[in-house]
């Protein structure tokens, strides 16, 4: 079999993308990528619009089967190829865009998903959506990013015991690192960001600078400029529960090229809460693959408090070494969050608009966060951490093992050859 791939972002333009509208794509793409060269050759194409077809045509004089997986949103996939094609999406709202507002007919998606014949998601969520624009007849499957083999490996805490992360942990940043207890907060408050703008944020810098975390440390990984992520509550909450607890530590790492803003705003929140006595970290820059590790491995727990997840890359990870979570269990969390492995968070619908949507007309529903909730979470969650060293374990291997159900490579690969067998014509020489 052979698997041409494509994705908008690839790894020579990731680092002016990041932040940008389906960068995330890529990361997607690269986990499948693994699973699919144990399947069979992969091509991945920068034009496809050019070089799928000729491809195409190649492969098949010499008698082999041939797919193109495009890992974009359907309005973004090229229509028209002669060989097969199957987009490769992510989505959490609760309605397909169903209209044509750009002159484009791939701004509505069933029109896509019409010409294709079928498509992969990663959410059971995103397969109910689907096939109630489509019908439930319409071949989607969910298969989600094989992210678990690379993180099951960190579950040696780094004191080697059982029970949450002990002592020091240490890691390396390159950018900037912006901590609550070492800033003044109050150059950043409203009034004065009103009469002056914001006040000059710590410089950036060009070596590595150590990053020490101890006690019970929160993390989250997210764009910030994607107002899905939700950080104001994700920062209030982390305060309002644990505003007199110096061992408790929430760390924000960012995920966009450009995050002077975001920085500034989030300062700014921080200032609206002081004086506390926990620690709040923000960190916006690169994190070499070590310190990123050592960042999962030192995590006590993960948090999200989003409006909805296509998947959530960030938080398979973390759960996949074991750090129970505080998230909600909606849209693609749904299948692999429980009150096993992580501290859930109420929800209920709320009105929105599609996120590529310039119109921004609410024609769809995103979850919002109860907040009274989070703030429950945080606070069982350090008691837990601090006093019930069974449960934490239990929640521990709880999330390793939601995981591994969820989203490791041979489930992946299970699934893969289940769905290209049924279109495709390919034996299913997985089972």
């Amino acid at each position: 079999m052979i698997f041409i791939i494509y994705s908008e972002t690839d790894l020579g333009s990731l680092t002016g993308r990041l932040g940008a509208p389906e960068y995330s794509y890529w990361f997607v793409l690269r986990e499948f990528r693994i699973v699919l060269e144990r399947m069979g050759l992969v091509i991945f194409t920068r034009d496809p619009e050019q070089e799928v077809d000729r491809l195409y045509r190649q492969f098949r004089e010499r008698g082999e089967a041939c797919v193109f997986l495009c890992f974009e949103p359907p309005h973004k996939v090229p229509l028209g190829l002669a060989c097969p094609t199957i987009p490769v999406f992510a989505w959490e709202f609760e309605s397909l865009p169903d209209e044509d507002w750009t002159g484009d007919p791939r701004s509505d998606w069933r029109h896509v998903l019409r010409t294709v014949g079928r498509a992969i998601t990663h959410s059971e969520h995103c397969v109910r959506v689907t096939r109630a624009a489509m019908g439930q007849d319409f071949p989607i499957a969910s298969i989600p990013a094989p992210v678990w083999d690379g993180f099951a490996h960190q579950t040696e805490h780094l004191n080697g015991q059982d029970g949450p992360p002990q002592g020091q942990r240490r890691l390396h940043v390159q950018g900037t690192v912006i901590d609550s207890r070492q800033v003044d907060l109050a150059a950043y408050a409203s009034p004065l960001r009103r009469q002056f703008g914001y006040a000059a944020l710590p410089p950036a810098t060009i070596e590595p600078i150590e990053l020490v975390l101890d006690g019970t440390v929160y993390v989250s990984v997210f764009n910030p400029q994607d107002m899905r992520k939700n950080w104001f509550d994700m920062i209030a909450g982390f305060i309002w529960a644990l505003r007199e607890q110096p061992g408790a530590t929430l760390v924000l790492k960012l995920t966009h090229r450009d995050n002077a803003h975001s920085l500034s705003a989030m300062l700014e929140e921080l200032s609206k809460h002081a004086p506390f006595r926990c620690r709040v970290v923000l960190i916006a820059g690169f994190l070499g693959e070590a310190s990123y590790d050592a960042l999962v491995n030192g995590a006590t727990f993960v948090v999200n408090a989003s409006h909805g997840e296509g998947q959530c890359l960030p938080l398979m990870e973390f759960m996949s070494a074991g750090k129970p979570a505080i998230a909600p269990s909606n849209t693609a969390m749904a299948d692999y969050v429980d009150e096993r492995c992580a501290f859930l968070l109420r929800s209920s619908k709320e009105p929105c608009c599609w996120p590529h949507d310039d119109r921004a007309l609410y024609r769809t529903l995103r979850w919002r966060i109860d907040f009274g909730t989070l703030v429950a979470a945080y606070a069982d969650s350090y008691r837990v951490a601090s006093r019930e060293a069974a449960r934490y374990q239990s929640m521990s291997a709880a999330a390793r093992e939601s995981l591994r159900r969820h989203c490791s490579r041979a489930v992946t690969e299970r699934r893969l050859r289940m769905v290209l067998g049924m279109e495709l014509g390919v034996q299913d020489a997985a089972e």
